[in-house]
């Protein structure tokens, strides 16, 4: 029987920095310490120098972690007021460390023929390059930090920024759709036609509960998304009746693919606001879903006017005209097409053609990516309603 592995997550060395600072001080010092000792060693002077070695870098430890804390201070000032006041800081220091190793060192070689000037000017050299290499390793490493913070704030603002164009895009596409709605649920009010009313109402409220719920950037079924848009029809065939019919043509390996939520709402709007609204005879709305190789295609096209209209540019950019003055609708399929280049980039295609047959038809390719398990939750679940249909 196979055993699983678990997944291990590699914690990054600076998650932590103060535990960082004290692993890089601590295996700092004893490798210098052990390089000291190894020098000892190496000159064939007495085991009892490991105690003069063990003291300077005690000395040493402590006037770095002194230096830590002033650093630390000027690390975030002006580069002049940074540098200049370290060219002052380090080298006072290095004198106070080279003192201190010179001074143990008299006191514990009496017997040593060189002054204290010379053992101070011995030592000076040696604490010079410790403290020096360890003030450049000190800034090298916080500035790091300080750069990796930057760049993972900017990425942070880039996909909140990304996230309000999202929702953006997207709350753009409902105030239509949602005036007219509520026009016609006004209208069967004062008609006393309580009934439709309240099926209209019940529907509207489906309907913007999950649009309201989901995130922008959420990611839904083919199968979820097709409910979705059966609930909207329902809704809109309570206004146009007979005019609006549609058919779906929807393959089953389609149906666990993945698209952004509220993607063909739009496109269907479009279709019956340049389709059945100007048609006595109203329009038919076909969406299909099939696989082409690695790209999920969908389609959706009518049976309207198409691209002989004289609103077709309307269509294409979302504007009406209201007394010569556009009016944007909130329905362009430039916003669609934006919300395609946020979630996609270049992987994707987006046209508009005009079939042969007449009408007008939106083409979209996306990869195909799926869900191995949908859980049904608020956001997700199918409409009761819908299912009885």
């Amino acid at each position: 029987m196979a055993m699983s592995v678990l997944p291990i997550q590699p914690i990054p060395f600076f998650a932590d920095k103060d535990k960082a600072f004290w692993r890089l001080q601590t295996a700092g010092w004893a490798g210098a310490m052990m390089l000291r000792t190894m020098s000892l060693i190496a000159n064939n002077q007495p085991l009892t120098s490991l105690v003069l070695v063990l003291i300077a870098t005690i000395t040493g430890f402590s006037i770095s972690l002194v230096l830590s804390v002033i650093y630390r201070a000027l690390i975030t000032r002006r580069a002049i007021v940074t540098w200049g006041l370290t060219a002052l800081i380090l080298p006072f220091a290095v004198a106070l460390h080279a003192f201190i190793d010179a001074w143990v060192w008299s006191l514990w070689r009496t017997d040593s023929e060189a002054s204290f000037t010379q053992l101070f000017l011995g030592v000076f050299y040696l604490d010079a390059t410790l403290l020096g290499a360890w003030t450049a390793l000190y800034y090298m490493v916080n500035f790091y930090l300080q750069v990796e913070e930057q760049n993972d704030q900017l990425i942070q603002l880039e996909g909140q920024a990304t996230s309000a164009q999202l929702a953006m895009l997207r709350y753009q596409l409902n105030p239509h759709f949602l005036f007219n709605t509520l026009n016609s649920i006004s209208t069967l009010v004062l008609l006393k036609q309580t009934e439709p009313a309240n099926a209209m109402l019940s529907r509207l409220s489906s309907f913007l509960r999950y649009t309201l719920v989901n995130k922008p950037s959420a990611r839904v079924t083919v199968a979820q998304e097709v409910d979705t848009l059966k609930l909207y029809l329902d809704i809109e065939r309570m206004r146009f009746e007979e005019r609006l019919r549609t058919t779906f043509q929807i393959d089953p390996a389609t149906e666990t693919c993945l698209l952004p939520s509220l993607l063909l709402q739009p496109l269907v709007e479009n279709a019956i606001k340049y389709a059945v609204s100007p048609q006595e005879s109203g329009a038919e709305i076909t969406i299909t879903t099939q696989l082409i190789g690695s790209m999920l295609r969908i389609s959706v096209s009518d049976t309207g006017p198409g691209l002989q209209s004289p609103t077709t540019d309307n269509r294409l950019s979302g504007m009406t005209y209201d007394g010569g003055e556009p009016v944007s609708t909130g329905v362009g399929l430039s916003n669609i097409r934006d919300r395609l280049v946020q979630a996609y980039g270049d992987n994707h295609r987006f046209e508009t053609i005009e079939p042969v047959e007449g009408g007008f038809a939106v083409v979209i390719e996306l990869p195909v990516e799926r869900r191995e398990s949908v859980e049904d939750s608020p956001e997700t679940e199918r409409q009761p309603a819908l299912a009885a249909r």
